[in-house]
């Protein structure tokens, strides 16, 4: 079957296990994995003191899950990409852009006061251009 996974990253945990999620569906499908980050900002965040500082850009999520999860499944092809813009939007412009056949989304924020007012899961699953599998990432 041709067309991409696409799946969203933003350096947390729960997106670390929708990737992961993403990649075993890539991998059943015979389809590649095309991982993305969204950023509102260009500035980096600063971590350290003195000399061990070391500065992060938001881009860069994608690219650091891309390489360990492309390392631990070498049979499937891992791109990733950063995009400028909010995270629901950034996700359906390169579903769009690659004509891809399925997104993967994590649920957080689906539960709660978040799921009233809003999540990425939520809002990619009603404006989606192909199909959405929302990967449980909870831990309970």
């Amino acid at each position: 079957m041709s067309g991409e996974v696409v799946v969203g990253v933003d350096g947390s945990a729960s997106a670390r296990k929708a990737a992961e999620v993403a990649l075993g569906l890539a991998e059943k499908l015979g389809a590649p994995l095309h991982i993305v980050t969204a950023f509102e900002s260009d500035t980096p965040e600063t971590f350290g003191v003195g000399s061990d500082q070391v500065k992060v850009f938001s881009a860069d999520s994608a690219e650091n899950v891309a390489k360990s999860l492309a390392a631990s499944r070498p049979g499937v092809q891992v791109t990733h990409f950063a995009a400028r813009g909010k995270p629901a939007d950034s996700l359906i412009r390169e579903a769009i852009r690659l004509d891809a056949q399925l997104i993967v989304v994590g649920n957080r924020r689906m539960r709660g006061i978040g799921r009233l007012l809003g999540s990425v899961a939520n809002s990619v699953a009603h404006n989606a251009p192909c199909d959405v599998y929302i990967a449980n990432t909870y831990e309970d």
